[in-house]
């Protein structure tokens, strides 16, 4: 009793109010010095503590300018029957530190460290399997993991779910054929140049509530003109792009939701409240069979980049095929 009471006590020490309120906590990953030099990094793990059957457990990775703030979808899950997770990885939302360049990775593949002992912590939580839930940068980034994951034997993963994957380099098609070498000698010795002609508001002005949406969410966080983007970066998610394409084996079903039309546009207008402004969705049809098992492929009408993030009626629709896709996992899986 001696030794297992202080083991207890610290185990629920690491757990903390999170910055959402009642209902939600946060646990602080430590991952050392960071291999891109920007000092210590960290991640941050949230919860959401609300009452559920608990029958499964999600663990949501957020995408680039982004941060787990959709608490609307901890709640709908939980109703579902999952214990729900979410992830801030390295340098994103909670988990940057002063003097941090925002998202910053030089590989994606450093992002293994978070998603291991996140999902260490979840399993050892709840005991449960884990269904993986990733969006736009996060929906490339989970599969790639995944891939790894399952090379080397890992499991406790029941599924995966990706909502608006980046899985291509959206733009005309010399940005994939000449750009990709460009960006790749560059960012090699340059990594921290950053892209021109970035800083449109259109996708950020149809989601905040202080602009044209209907979503509340830190702007230091999640700037409304996203943050920049550096060519070293952009390199490591090119190399991420090629390994996708070449074909992986997550080792489980994912489901793929993407919005039915994709419209580029820097300023605000009705457009950007039915559409993907960020990604091509032919891009995402082409490349999901690449994820190496059963893939559904959902096209929703009207849906933002997020898809939860849409208006009502097409988050309800969302939501719905979600809830389908669910429940064909559990028949599957039994």
């Amino acid at each position: 009793m001696t030794n297992r009471t202080p083991q207890a006590q610290q185990r629920t020490d690491l757990w903390q109010p999170d910055v959402l309120g009642d209902g939600y906590e946060q646990r602080r990953i430590p991952l050392g010095s960071d291999p891109d030099g920007e000092g210590e990094v960290e991640a941050a793990l949230v919860r959401y503590t609300g009452e559920t059957t608990g029958h499964a457990a999600v663990l949501y990775v957020h995408g680039y300018t982004d941060y787990f703030f959709q608490q609307h979808l901890a709640e709908h899950m939980a109703a579902q029957g999952y214990r729900f997770y979410a992830l801030d990885l390295r340098k994103c939302g909670r988990a940057r530190r002063d003097g941090q360049t925002p998202h910053y990775v030089s590989d994606l593949a450093l992002y293994d460290a978070e998603l291991d002992e996140s999902l260490r912590i979840v399993r050892e939580e709840t005991g449960l399997p884990v269904l993986v839930m990733g969006h736009s940068t996060g929906g490339l980034v989970t599969p790639l993991w995944l891939d790894r994951l399952h090379a080397r034997g890992g499991d406790g993963v029941s599924g995966l779910v990706l909502n608006s994957p980046w899985f291509d380099l959206q733009g005309p098609s010399y940005y994939r054929t000449i750009g990709t070498p460009i960006i790749d000698g560059v960012g090699r010795v340059r990594a921290m140049t950053r892209l021109p002609g970035s800083g449109a508001s259109a996708y950020g002005d149809s989601l905040h509530s202080s602009v044209s949406g209907e979503w509340d969410y830190n702007l230091d966080w999640k700037p409304r003109t996203g943050f920049p983007i550096h060519l070293g970066w952009l390199r490591a998610i090119r190399h991420g792009h090629a390994r996708l394409q070449r074909g992986l084996d997550i080792g489980v079903p994912a489901l793929v939701l993407r919005s039915k039309t994709t419209k580029f546009m820097r300023k605000y207008g009705p457009a950007a409240d039915v559409s993907d402004l960020v990604l091509d969705v032919r891009q995402i049809q082409r490349w999901s069979g690449c994820l190496g098992d059963r893939t559904n492929v959902v096209p929703i009408e009207g849906a933002r980049h997020d898809v939860f993030l849409s208006s009502a009626p097409v988050l309800k629709q969302a939501f719905a095929e979600l809830d389908s896709w669910l429940a064909w996992l559990a028949d599957y899986q039994a």
